[in-house]
């Protein structure tokens, strides 16, 4: 599976971003500010007006019309809850609030099965980064995109990589570049 953006311009940047993102890899957009990191998160979704080149998965347009179809392959987990996409704001969220949204009500996972995949995913167990990667990777999605995730999970989402996933997180932290396969700049 291949996740690839050529020459993305989105709403209101200034800068094309190109990138290669395969199974199996760990793929890290870096540099610029982390709205930025976020925005570009969300472009890959559908959540982004692009105005320039094209987003594709396994050569297929990423368009508003397949946008919904492609997220079906897509974990997403936010540096924070926002409503991009979503009905309601929970700053900071608690595992409670990670299962009222949308996207997440009707998965049967329970608290016990949370607690396991946040251990795994390592870090502060109360560190929200935490809890909503696990629910991402509870998901079980080909792709998982982590918005700044916390340096203790970086051997969990290589793991997650090395099993055929694809794996885009966003983040500034050197320790994080230092172990990712591909580091893209914005």
């Amino acid at each position: 599976m291949l996740l690839e953006l050529n020459e993305v311009l989105i709403e209101g940047m200034h800068r094309t971003l190109s990138l290669m993102a395969k199974a199996g890899e760990l793929t890290c957009l870096t540099g610029g500010t982390a709205a930025q990191h976020t925005r570009w998160l969300l472009a890959m979704q559908g959540f982004e007006t692009v105005t320039n080149g094209y987003i594709s998965i396994d050569g297929e347009p990423l368009t508003p019309h397949s946008s919904p179809a492609f997220r079906k392959l897509m974990a997403y987990a936010p540096a924070r809850l926002c409503t991009q996409g979503e009905v309601t704001v929970y700053e900071p969220p608690s595992v409670q609030d990670v299962f009222s949204l949308k996207a997440n009500r009707d998965l049967p996972i329970s608290n016990g099965i949370l607690g396991e995949e946040m251990r795994r995913v390592g870090g502060d167990q109360t560190d929200s980064r935490v809890q909503l990667i696990a629910v991402a990777a509870l998901l079980n999605k080909s792709i998982l995109m982590v918005d700044d995730p916390p340096i203790q999970a970086v051997d969990y989402l290589i793991k997650w990589a090395r099993q055929g996933r694809i794996v885009v997180a966003a983040s500034n932290n050197e320790e994080l570049l230092k172990q990712a396969d591909v580091i893209v700049e914005l």
